[in-house]
């Protein structure tokens, strides 16, 4: 039997791979946890955006990556209200449990520069602009 026709599923699963092992060299970590790494702060970041910017940054994403930034999406009850800083982090380490991030600042840092090098700037620069300055904050300078 022929594997014709899912080149394309082939081709999203290994750039899933790519970026979680990307991740997971920048961070020293293992896949597993880059992984839920990444989902933690992509559920965050989308819902604190609105929903068109939301739509439009996922557009970008890998189809598997774009599912599992949509996992679990429903715009009218998680939309983020206390759009803060604190809030922001508190997001994440929550959606992080069991485990602990022992420099939340880092780890994040790490996820949004993946995010910038694999988005293209424009979209990234409307990213940040909907976001309130210290979240901002969080992204790495451009190298």
């Amino acid at each position: 039997m022929s594997a014709q026709g899912l080149e394309g599923i082939d081709r999203t699963v290994q750039q899933t791979h790519i970026w979680i092992n990307e991740l997971a060299d920048a961070l020293n970590w293992d896949s597993p946890r880059s992984y839920r790494l990444l989902r933690a702060v992509f559920h965050t970041l989308r819902d604190f955006l609105p929903v068109n910017e939301s739509a439009n940054l996922a557009a970008q994403l890998p189809t598997l990556i774009r599912g599992i930034y949509y996992e679990q999406w429903r715009p009218n009850l998680l939309a983020a209200k206390d759009r803060n800083y604190r809030y922001f982090i508190t997001r994440i380490n929550d959606q992080f449990l069991p485990d602990t991030l022992e420099d939340p600042q880092s780890a994040i840092g790490a996820v949004l520069q993946l995010l910038s090098s694999k988005v293209t700037a424009g979209e990234i620069h409307d990213v940040q602009q909907n976001l309130p300055p210290e979240i901002r904050s969080l992204w790495p300078s451009p190298r």
